[in-house]
């Protein structure tokens, strides 16, 4: 406990008072968000803010838990290294987009599936390192089943046991769509002030409380009630995990202070696809994967809208469902102020993440 809290409160000190560094650096390198055209007017005047904020998230999250854990003495797990792998290696994939932006000054950085290759590299590389490293009990810190709050029992090396590469590839395909499907969400969602930190702030926040739970409720620990052995989880360093998510979510909310309307300075790709990168790392190495349909149900609903609003327009030969997608940008044609958009999301995002937990203690009590 005190690990987490430290971890969380030095990662909020750290991107709370020296974003403003990192804003005044980014403005002499010139790194400043580019505009579209065809977005709403109102975005306009935002041209040339600080971009590429989650570079802050990144440090500042390296920085409060790697101090939180020399201060405490605790031990560093292999688990949480996975989490912090997924979250430094999409940032790379994202500030390599928001860098080309910024030097071309254009909207397109990385081509879209360029940008899908880099996510399946990163998400390949945690795979095959999560089904390795296993701890005395040899647990891995990932399993080849699928998960909602626990693992189902659908396991990809079990669907052709006689070939397992077969199972394997299909774990490695499953683990890459989840992480290009979390990060993108979050990355589609980054399009108001402090919209995507806030929804993250939420959904990262609530696998503080998932990991503290399952450490409680571990199968290996000995101070578990025998009444309860049988509702255990299996999960490896959930403990761990939820110090990570603490520092993620510290460093959050230290930026969104900097983050909200009007921003002084923007996540950016490296931002947006790093915090759904460890939103999908997170869920994997809990064993929630399919929870994530909740927790992150406003990544969700944004990303639908974009699908939607495509096929339809496709379909119908140049017709819209929506004034514009993603879904906020909807709302602000329609009149809303950008906060009240970005606060009625957070609520929206709020009320996912809380069906999420709740349904994850549901199961338990009713196991």
């Amino acid at each position: 406990m005190v690990a987490l809290l430290t971890a969380a409160a030095l990662s909020m000190a750290f991107s709370l008072f020296l974003t403003p560094v990192f804003v005044r650096l980014f403005r002499k390198l010139k790194w400043g968000q580019f505009i579209r055209d065809d977005g709403p007017q109102s975005h306009h005047a935002k041209r040339g803010t600080a971009t590429m904020g989650g570079i802050v998230i990144i440090v500042g999250t390296l920085f409060g838990y790697f101090t939180a854990m020399l201060i405490t003495g605790d031990r560093i797990t292999m688990s949480a290294l996975l989490v912090l792998f997924m979250m430094v290696g999409l940032g790379v994939v994202g500030f390599i987009d928001d860098f080309m932006k910024t030097r071309k000054q254009r909207s397109l950085g990385l081509g879209g599936w360029a940008k899908v290759l880099g996510q399946v590299i990163v998400a390949t590389a945690f795979a095959i390192m999560a089904m390795n490293f296993p701890n005395q009990a040899g647990i891995t810190p990932a399993s080849t089943a699928i998960s909602f709050t626990r693992d189902l029992p659908i396991n990809f090396l079990l669907i052709a046991p006689a070939i397992p590469l077969i199972g394997v590839i299909l774990y490695l395909i499953w683990t890459s769509f989840l992480v290009a499907a979390a990060s993108n969400g979050v990355n589609v969602t980054d399009g108001l002030d402090g919209l995507a930190t806030g929804a993250s702030i939420l959904a990262i926040g609530s696998y503080v409380i998932i990991g503290f739970w399952q450490s409680n409720q571990s199968c290996f620990s000995p101070n578990l009630a025998e009444a309860v052995r049988y509702k255990c989880y299996d999960v490896r360093d959930p403990l761990d995990l939820a110090i990570v998510a603490a520092a993620i979510s510290g460093a959050l909310i230290g930026f969104l202070w900097w983050n909200t309307s009007p921003a002084q300075i923007f996540l950016g790709d490296t931002g947006s696809l790093a915090l759904g990168g460890a939103l999908a790392a997170l869920a994997i190495l809990t064993h929630t994967e399919l929870l994530l349909v909740f927790i992150g149900g406003l990544f969700v609903i944004e990303t639908g809208s974009v699908i939607v609003q495509r096929a339809y327009f496709k379909i119908t030969h140049g017709k819209r469902i929506f004034r514009m997608s993603p879904i906020h940008h909807h709302f602000e044609l329609k009149g809303w102020a950008e906060v009240t958009v970005v606060v009625r999301f957070w609520i929206v995002g709020g009320l996912f993440v809380a069906a999420g937990v709740g349904t994850f203690y549901l199961e338990w009590i009713t196991r």
